[in-house]
């Protein structure tokens, strides 16, 4: 499936993708929706203006607000009643040229070149639920707590039930959004420090937006799940890990202070070529987390760079344990209920080898005494070495699939964050 807007070779915009996203211009600064194509964004908003929607049953007011909740939680019926509509349009051998491709006056008010865009965050997060269901990273985290210890040593439940935390929505941020390097509190020789961190790292992540709310009390079954996400999102937990070690009982300041996501918001259905099994322990689950589809998690590479251009990890989704569908059921089995625009993550994303550790944590450990080093993309071999992030550092997570017929790909847009120096 080809589409009439030209899309590069390395472009994550394919027809089959399709991401919502947030923007405003210079020329009209208020922010609303859109999705990409190639180097354009189609402006949802303008679309809805010219009634291209006017027979799809859904309040197309929505596409005229400035975040993606409302849209995001009329389900994925109406969504794929949507997306269908702008593949029809944006395909190179459409009948319906005549609404866009022909006609100039509307395809300059709607279809944007990308470089004249400002992103915003996608939605409004009204809850942030950071997840632990990667396995590698798990173990390597047990590791530090007790030499040679796997995850059920240190933590029995792991193979339970789907562990997490809760964040602090408040400062989850857009791609492209400076981070401040925090302030806290650390023990020094068994004393209070505070300052300035000093062993600030990042955390290679997915994640899902939810979409379609649930009620309060009412428990989500494992096999209606998914019928509440949204779309995904690549995420950046960034995390202060001398405060970390400060709070045993559970994460608190060493990552309240930020929480990068991707500007680009990938639909539900075009992920749904790369599903994959997440990893299997040999113990029976609870009924109540028990999917009758096998293949529940899903296969997206993502990498992890500094500056452009070192290549710090690869990491694959490939290695959770739980899905995102067990997430839900687990999050809501007592009764709490989902919003749209709630963000859930699957914790950070390594892999079983050195090179696909996704954070400075495992990769410089035990504790930064071993510097971890990294070589330049492409031919130039230049390296460089980190125990953890300095300032200064820009950190880019992508992640990019080639489509199924081989005519594109399906991408998240870069998750990218600079490191400023303490305020």
């Amino acid at each position: 499936m080809t589409s009439w807007v030209p899309i590069p070779v390395d472009s994550d915009f394919s027809l089959q993708n399709l991401p919502y996203g947030v923007f405003s211009t210079t020329a009209d600064p208020i922010p609303r929706i859109g999705v990409a194509i190639g180097n354009h964004v189609l402006d949802l908003k303008a679309l809805a203006q010219e009634q291209i929607f006017s027979d799809i049953k859904f309040d197309a007011s929505a596409l005229g607000e400035t975040t993606l909740n409302t849209y995001a939680g009329f389900g994925q019926n109406v969504h794929g009643e949507i997306r269908g509509r702008l593949q029809e349009l944006l395909a190179e051998d459409s009948q319906l040229h005549h609404l866009l491709r022909d006609n100039q006056e509307r395809r300059q008010k709607c279809l944007l070149p990308m470089k004249d865009v400002i992103m915003h965050l996608p939605v409004t997060v009204g809850d942030f639920t950071d997840f632990f269901v990667g396995l590698h990273h798990a173990n390597n985290c047990a590791d530090f707590l007790k030499p040679g210890a796997d995850i059920t040593q240190v933590l029995p439940s792991f193979w339970d039930v789907p562990s997490g935390f809760h964040g602090r929505s408040s400062s989850v941020v857009v791609s492209g959004t400076p981070i401040h390097r925090p302030k806290g509190q650390t023990r020094v020789d068994g004393k209070a420090v505070s300052g300035a961190c000093q062993t600030l790292d990042f955390e290679v992540e997915f994640a899902m937006v939810i979409g379609r709310a649930s009620q309060m009390g009412t428990a989500v079954g494992v096999d209606q799940a998914e019928d509440h996400i949204f779309g995904f999102v690549l995420l950046n937990d960034w995390s202060a890990r001398d405060f970390q070690k400060n709070e045993p009982a559970a994460p608190f300041t060493c990552k309240n202070f930020a929480t990068s996501i991707s500007p680009w918001i990938v639909p539900f259905e075009a992920l749904q070529p790369y599903r994959a099994s997440p990893i299997k322990a040999n113990r029976p689950l609870s009924d109540y987390l028990v999917q009758k589809d096998t293949k529940s998690i899903f296969e997206v590479p993502i990498r992890a760079t500094l500056e452009g251009m070192y290549i710090v990890a690869d990491c694959n989704t490939k290695c959770m344990v739980f899905s995102f569908a067990q997430m839900i059921a687990h999050h809501t089995r007592g009764g709490c209920p989902l919003r749209p625009g709630d963000i859930m993550a699957t914790g950070t994303m390594s892999g079983p080898s050195k090179s696909e550790e996704g954070c400075f944590l495992e990769l410089s450990r035990p504790y930064g005494e071993n510097p971890y080093e990294m070589t330049a993309e492409g031919s130039s071999g230049c390296q460089i070495r980190r125990s953890y992030l300095e300032d200064g550092d820009i950190v880019e997570f992508s992640a990019q699939i080639r489509t199924k017929d081989g005519l594109g790909n399906v991408g998240f847009g870069l998750c990218r964050g600079w490191v400023l120096p303490a305020n």
